[in-house]
């Protein structure tokens, strides 16, 4: 009788008794999405060395998605950097950005008395260096830059550069972005380890794996005369003697390598 009361079986019970039997922690219950014939798309979410696989619908955003990670992790939306190929666009459906069954979103975020405390710090020195480089002359030609710019552009562009596109912004490839030199006219390559939350920047002598909550700053500025090409610096310090500066940076990778390492949560 208790059974009936509850609607989980029994003559007199609700039709539905298999809806009463307990979800596995981290499921997700996709009943209405399928009875409304809305295609699903099945991910495993990672974040902070938890798995969670989830049906979710191919035609919802990334802020849908947003969502429910929060329903999820308990991460604010605003905490949240989503990765899939590069930073996950918020106004783009998933199927736009061609997401396929088993793809793997990886979650970076902390709470916020954790995000606070570390990137405060961060987030005033990168307002600080904006109001800086407005009054500034461009980066190549500073006084105390010129020098080491000139030495390394004055190379040329590298023979195994990457393929720039003028106009276009991409996700960051699957592959590390090489071809590239480093203050010293040495090859360099960066390497995105989102599932890490890391950038390794790699040359011939050595891989410096960085956590991207250390690096207080991106800057950046096309090459004169070759603009479909950047100048990049990396701010590994509480100063500009700190800069990691990376030159041929591809034109279409360059706002996705700023999303992805500084995240959209800094302006939380």
């Amino acid at each position: 009788m208790e059974a009936e009361a509850l609607g989980c079986g029994g003559e007199g019970g609700s039709p539905r008794g298999e809806g009463c039997r307990a979800a596995p922690p981290g499921a997700v219950s996709n009943g209405s999405d399928a009875e409304s014939g809305q295609e699903l798309v099945e991910l495993r979410v990672i974040w902070n060395k938890n798995k969670y696989d989830v049906k979710f619908r191919l035609d919802s955003t990334g802020a849908d998605l947003k969502q429910k990670i929060h329903s999820l992790t308990g991460l604010p939306p605003a905490m949240q950097k989503v990765m899939f190929k590069g930073l996950l666009p918020e106004e783009k459906t998933l199927r736009e950005i061609k997401v396929t069954n088993g793809a793997k979103i990886m979650v970076v975020g902390s709470t916020i008395n954790d995000v606070l405390a570390v990137n405060t710090p961060k987030d005033a020195a990168q307002q600080e260096g904006k109001a800086e480089e407005s009054k500034k002359e461009p980066l190549c030609r500073q006084k105390f830059t010129f020098t080491q710019h000139r030495k390394v552009l004055d190379k040329g562009k590298p023979d195994d550069v990457m393929p720039s596109i003028k106009g276009v912004q991409e996700h960051l490839p699957a592959v590390p972005l090489s071809g590239m030199y480093n203050k010293s006219g040495g090859k360099v390559r960066l390497t995105f380890k989102l599932e890490q939350d890391q950038l390794w920047i790699g040359t011939k002598e050595r891989t410096e794996k960085l956590p991207m909550a250390s690096i207080k700053n991106v800057v950046s500025e096309p090459i004169e005369g070759h603009e479909d090409y950047h100048m990049m610096a990396f701010q590994l310090g509480p100063t500009e003697a700190s800069y990691y500066w990376v030159y041929w940076v591809p034109n279409q990778y360059v706002d996705a390598i700023k999303d992805t390492v500084l995240g959209k949560w800094q302006y939380f």
